[in-house]
């Protein structure tokens, strides 16, 4: 059911929109004044305000920007007896959605109010899609560690150097490499994904470097390989800990010379991607095991870019977790939660060995579970 506040000082006008509205099956709530107003908007979640202009304590102009801060996207509908088309230029180039006179016509204020309504669903719709495919997300976090992340994203992304992203699992690894590839001289291009922790080694060197045709007993056709996917774009080789020692070598091989072969074919092919490499492993003690090459580890860390648990940052979490909120509660379309203070606490004082991805489950879990407030016994309860 739609919700919407009416903001008026005159009973008599908010009873007779309430009239109107509830008989559209509508849910109202009204404030006698912008104050009042504004501490509802703060703690309601609406589709829509009716706002009066003329108003005691605050006119409606100040309302409106007050809730523009609020939430940018709600759609308000200013309402005045005592307007004129300056007025209503005036409150339209502030932000309101439409401008109605006293006493409102009935038919143009209902087409109004669904008009406001499904604009607000279209660009909550369209922010939802637009998450979905453009992956890159922010970089959520106020923590000097955070900020230190970002600053080096920004000197070394217009460089061609190598990044080597190291940290736990969940931590944010893949994030921190698309955000390197969004702020380089390369982000027209592709940005190639490998995770070779997850390929088996006996089929890595043919995703990477691509095969003929007969080149084993699978292959009926020729295959491009990652490196020539990404040629003017930015390759980024996940958990690269986990590549064989053969692969080590020709990666190598291809950073050193610039040239890969197709497995099965003689034809040097040359190729000319940014490469971005990411682990969970302490590569120096893998290289002390005889696990990985030394020369490949140099190769790759021209910078290492070292991303810290959230057990090492656990003042971002609040933020994380609000974050997580609004974006999952506009998922699925519900109406949006938030935290209590005590909650907040709660999160922190937990251990999160699965770092920002577990978080964000539990959030995710909070939502779906908890009312419209999430307490510290929530937490406690589901986390």
């Amino acid at each position: 059911m739609s919700k919407i506040l009416i903001i008026d000082d005159e009973k008599a006008i908010r009873n007779t929109l309430r009239d109107i509205l509830q008989y559209e099956k509508i849910e109202v709530d009204e404030a006698a004044d912008g104050t009042e107003g504004l501490k509802k908007a703060e703690s309601g979640n609406y589709d829509l305000v009716l706002c009066d202009i003329k108003m005691p304590k605050m006119d409606g102009i100040e309302v409106l920007a007050k809730l523009q801060e609020l939430n940018p996207d709600l759609p308000v509908v200013m309402i005045s007896g005592h307007g004129t088309i300056e007025t209503a230029v005036d409150a339209i180039k502030k932000g309101a959605y439409d401008y109605i006179s006293k006493p409102p016509d009935l038919n143009r204020l209902l087409v109004t109010i669904r008009n406001a309504m499904d604009r607000s669903s279209l660009i909550s719709e369209t922010k939802t899609l637009k998450r979905k495919v453009f992956k890159t997300r922010e970089m959520i976090g106020k923590s000097g560690a955070i900020d230190q992340i970002r600053s080096m994203i920004d000197r070394v992304a217009p460089t061609e150097a190598r990044v080597l992203i190291t940290g736990g699992n969940g931590t944010g690894k893949e994030l921190v490499a698309r955000w390197i590839h969004e702020k380089s001289q390369r982000n027209s291009g592709p940005l190639v994904e490998v995770n070779c922790a997850a390929i088996p080694s006996e089929l890595i060197e043919s995703e990477l470097f691509g095969h003929e045709k007969g080149a084993f007993t699978s292959a009926i056709k020729q295959r491009i390989g990652k490196f020539e996917q990404a040629n003017g774009g930015t390759l980024f080789l996940d958990e690269i800990g986990d590549m064989s020692l053969s692969a080590q070598a020709k990666v190598l091989r291809a950073l050193q010379e610039n040239k890969i072969t197709r497995v099965g074919g003689e034809k040097e092919i040359q190729v000319s991607p940014r490469v971005l490499a990411a682990t969970n492993k302490d590569l120096k003690a893998e290289i002390e095991k005889g696990n990985f090459r030394e020369d490949l580890y140099h190769r790759l860390s021209v910078i290492v870019i070292h991303v810290p648990a959230l057990n090492e940052r656990k003042e971002d979490i609040p933020v994380l977790a609000e974050h997580f909120v609004k974006e999952i509660c506009e998922d699925y379309g519900m109406p949006l939660k938030s935290f209590s203070s005590d909650a907040f606490s709660a999160l922190q004082a937990k251990s999160w060995t699965g770092n920002i991805r577990e978080l964000r489950n539990v959030v995710e879990r909070l939502v779906i579970l908890s009312d419209k407030k999430i307490t510290e016994k929530e937490v406690k309860s589901f986390a």
